[in-house]
């Protein structure tokens, strides 16, 4: 296994300057229109417990991709061996400039300069809580995911990006073909009762959208240049969109794209990953945090969380009381 990366993308709402642009391309300081909310952009201070997870559960990566808009925590040492500050400017065409929209960030991410062949994409709400070896993300050079369907029947604007991406699949590969060819990895015994619609849907004869597990995905970064190679008019087309919208094109479009030229190795991601949505599920994501219950987990944030003052405590004690340490990324 060679080296591995891991990317992250970050951004200081609390940032004038970053205020500002905002404002005058959303024409309001918070766009529920466009899916920008508070609860997208804002940071209780977490991420430092982020690079201190990694520093000490996973200090085997070779370096850290920090993506910003040109903005940077003051307590991140820049300078760090480990550590390359990347502006959005750096890696994306200047066209699509500024954008606040996640989708456009990830389009471009094997343009990140220095990046390695295999690297893990991290939203800086997924945390590394417990030790994790490069074989979680990458085995005989391949990484490590679940190929299983799941049903998209919901309107949202997640729901609808998603089914833009299968239908971008489905015009590129045969169904049939690669669960023939690659039947060992898309009905493997480790996926269990989560791969039941591979089964159940075996005769039809185009993909469905692929379980989502909303967590650290590791990825090939000649996935992406075969991506753009061929999807280059679509993915162009989903760039332009400055802010979310229900013609973009999400990080799935990559990940089910791996799946299907077989470019993964089966591996239950749910047996050691947890997303817990904030907003019902608070003193569930406080219990793991404290126990170490997983090896990586997802803190999904929600403008309507009750008490979130408190709840934003109690999730920073938690993270204090397994990481309480400085890392060496902190000044």
């Amino acid at each position: 296994m060679g080296e591995i990366d891991f990317v992250v993308t970050w951004v200081d709402m609390d940032d004038p300057k970053w205020k500002k642009t905002f404002a005058e391309y959303s024409g309001r300081t918070e766009n529920e229109k466009n899916s920008v909310s508070v609860a997208r952009f804002r940071d209780y201070g977490f991420l430092k417990y982020w690079f201190r997870g990694v520093e000490k559960f996973a200090p085997w990566v070779r370096k850290i991709h920090f993506v910003t808009c040109g903005q940077k925590p003051e307590w991140l040492d820049e300078n760090h061996p480990k550590i390359n500050l990347v502006d959005h400017e750096d890696y994306i065409p200047t066209q699509f400039l500024p954008t606040f929209n996640s989708n456009v960030l990830e389009h471009y991410l094997h343009k990140i300069p220095d990046l390695t062949e295999h690297f893990v994409y991290f939203n800086d709400d997924f945390f590394i809580i417990n030790a994790v070896e490069k074989e979680r993300f990458f085995k005989n050079g391949l990484p490590c995911d679940i190929a299983a369907f799941r049903l998209n029947f919901g309107e949202s604007q997640w729901n609808k990006m998603l089914r833009n991406n299968i239908r971008i699949i489905n015009q590129h590969f045969d169904k049939k073909e690669v669960m023939r060819q690659f039947s060992d990895k898309w009905h493997n015994k480790v996926y269990g009762k989560k791969a039941r619609l591979n089964y159940l849907f075996k005769h039809f004869n185009r993909f469905f959208v692929l379980r989502t597990p909303h967590n650290a995905q590791p990825f090939l970064k000649n996935t992406f240049e075969d991506v753009w190679k061929n999807c280059e008019k679509e993915l162009i087309a989903a760039s332009a969109n400055r802010f979310r919208s229900t013609t973009d094109l999400t990080p799935e479009l990559f990940r089910t794209w791996q799946a299907c030229k077989g470019d993964f190795e089966p591996y239950n991601t749910y047996d050691d990953t947890k997303m817990f949505p904030l907003l019902i599920k608070p003193k569930q994501a406080v219990k793991a945090i404290y126990n170490q219950s997983y090896k990586l987990i997802c803190l999904n944030d929600n403008v309507h969380i009750r008490n979130y003052q408190q709840v934003m405590r109690n999730i920073d004690n938690a993270f204090e009381h397994i990481l309480p340490e400085k890392s060496s990324f902190e000044k």
